[in-house]
């Protein structure tokens, strides 16, 4: 069985069963796991001088951890390297959670204010009903390419070990890759590293965005979008998310207190956003999905 057969399994048994909350609740998910070992590091290496070389230490080994645990768990044949190719692949639970803001939007300013928390970083307790909805769906877009399209690209790449390096990689930037006085030395390795690894997917992501919407028309104006973006990557999903959906993204918000001034993206487009256009991103997410699937198929048959 080739390694496409075994992802387009991966994707379909991801998208049936999601996340079961009654297997999470018993036994840890991979993911905690992997912020586990990343917090540890942290809290042992994370001191002292050098802490710049301590956090290429930290990503080695992490890699070699992620690289042999790998190899190891794909001996045990193709069922077990789909089943946790599932596991951390994360469409369905992605679209439940950005769905989860339009209900709670629906029902009230605090109530999607509460649910978009659950997925962003940004300061949500005085956001207006607009901002909540940006918020889902940048969540949305940025999230899909880390959470589907890269996932499923170094499985596809690399099997089993291409997947968990970079999971580990990107639990670890979630974790340590901030440019704040704790982290700027430390975790500028695992920063830059996820940078990497998310280089080809950001902009397949934002291809496959553009391919459903009819928006390669707009190619430019999305490269020029994705560009204005502080991170390298995480603006192409998103510049081609605006331009599927018409609406402008991004744009000030606030982090720990202090409104920051980002450049809007599409920034002449409708503003005034609700719950509908939250709604119009879950479905695009899934006929995105369904493109990348196809895909995959056609791949799994040429091979």
């Amino acid at each position: 069985m080739n390694t496409a057969t075994l992802l387009v399994a991966a994707l379909l048994l991801d998208a049936v069963l999601g996340e079961p909350k009654w297997l999470w609740s018993r036994v840890p998910h991979p993911a905690v796991l992997m912020g586990k070992l990343v917090k540890a590091l942290d809290q042992s290496l994370n001191k002292g001088n050098h802490r710049r070389v301590k956090g290429v230490v930290a990503v080695l080994l992490l890699l070699t951890l992620a690289l042999a645990l790998g190899s190891v768990l794909s001996q045990f044949g193709p069922i077990v390297e789909i089943v946790i190719a599932a596991i951390l692949i994360a469409q369905r639970s992605l679209v439940e959670h950005v769905g989860a803001v339009a209900t709670g939007l629906r029902q009230s300013l605090d109530g999607g204010r509460t649910a978009v928390a659950m997925i962003v970083s940004r300061d949500t307790a005085g956001m207006t009903g607009p901002q909540v909805a940006r918020s889902a769906i940048e969540s949305g877009a940025e999230n899909f390419s880390d959470g589907v399209i890269a996932p499923a690209f170094w499985f596809l790449i690399a099997g089993l070990p291409g997947l968990l390096v970079y999971k580990t990689v990107n639990t670890a930037d979630s974790m340590i890759g901030y440019r704040n006085d704790r982290y700027e030395e430390f975790g500028k390795a695992a920063a830059r590293l996820d940078d990497l690894l998310n280089l080809i997917p950001a902009r397949l992501t934002c291809l496959l965005i553009a391919l459903c919407s009819g928006q390669l028309r707009n190619w430019r104006p999305i490269v020029t979008d994705a560009g204005r973006h502080r991170s390298p990557n995480a603006g192409w999903p998103e510049a081609a998310m605006s331009r599927a959906l018409g609406l402008s993204l991004a744009g000030p918000r606030s982090y720990d207190g202090q409104m920051q001034d980002f450049p809007w993206v599409n920034g002449t487009a409708q503003k005034g956003i609700g719950s509908h256009d939250i709604d119009a991103c879950t479905g695009k997410l899934w006929q995105v999905w369904g493109l990348a699937l196809a895909m995959t198929v056609a791949l799994a048959l040429m091979f």
